[in-house]
């Protein structure tokens, strides 16, 4: 099974995908209940959404759901968010807080470090190689974390999600003026809602590659998947009319971000 598919390109600017995959193995996916086999939490069709806004950008993407093991959690099982409902670095229950497991099938300690070793540090050692190779081109690299989530979900937050979350872990994983970039054109784009480290603050990913003080930036884009599905439901269909639209806004954040960071390059 491909774990992690790689698109090289020339921009400083990284495009990674840790759930937009839905390959679960055979030997796993007959462990999952008939909730865990709906894929419910998938980041669905957020590669398709940036496809080609910034052709000159590298991709990582992972191929296995975050069922499996998910590549945005801290490999030590540590919570991104201590005293808040979450899931883990291998879920146990879905975004709705239901169990995704048939009884006496949720992964043992044993899995969990099987499935570190054979999905998650392919994923993160692809997406390092990566980093590295852009930074060693320009002197500045910046990874640019793509996820989208339910606009509703009581067991996670109250109310209703913004559609733009923008994730620096309140600025310590990039230069102010990437977040304010950012922030500046989720705010001018009319009809949409946005928000700097509410609910999400940037996952796992964004925490342990940005080294502003390294040349590394890192960023995590949450979207509101009521910005570019019909429903927020099965089948989880993308809306042309919705995704032309927000496709437009993301195209003027990720351009602007790559002029910013080549003018950031260092010198000498």
């Amino acid at each position: 099974m491909e774990t992690v598919r790689v698109r090289q390109g020339q921009s400083p600017v990284i495009l990674a995908f840790p759930h937009t995959g839905t390959d679960v193995p055979e030997d796993i996916a007959r462990g999952l209940n008939d909730n865990g086999h709906l894929l419910a939490d998938t980041d669905w069709h957020i590669d398709r959404l940036y496809d080609g806004l910034l052709p000159e950008a590298t991709t990582v993407q992972a191929t296995f759901h975050r069922y499996v093991i998910d590549a945005n959690r801290d490999p030590a099982g540590t919570s991104l968010y201590p005293g808040q409902n979450t899931t883990g670095l291998v879920p146990t229950t879905d975004f709705d807080g239901r169990a995704i497991w048939r009884e006496s099938e949720a992964p043992s300690a044993e899995d969990i470090r099987q499935r570190l070793a054979l999905f998650h540090a392919p994923y993160h050692a692809a997406l390092s190689a990566e980093i590295a190779r852009v930074k060693a081109l320009h002197g500045i690299a910046i990874l640019y974390d793509c996820h989208s989530i339910r606009s509703h979900i009581p067991f996670l937050f109250e109310g209703r999600l913004p559609d733009f979350n923008i994730g620096t872990d309140t600025g310590r994983t990039c230069a102010a003026e990437i977040e304010d970039s950012m922030a500046r054109h989720c705010v001018a784009a009319l009809g949409y809602t946005s928000v700097r480290n509410g609910r999400f603050k940037g996952g796992w990913t964004t925490r342990h590659y940005g080294r502003p003080d390294h040349n590394v930036h890192a960023v995590q884009m949450e979207l509101a998947q009521s910005t570019y599905l019909e429903t927020e439901a099965p089948p989880w269909t993308l809306s042309q009319t919705k995704a032309t639209r927000l496709r437009g806004v993301l195209a003027d954040v990720l351009t602007a971000l790559h002029q910013l960071v080549l003018e950031m390059k260092p010198h000498g």
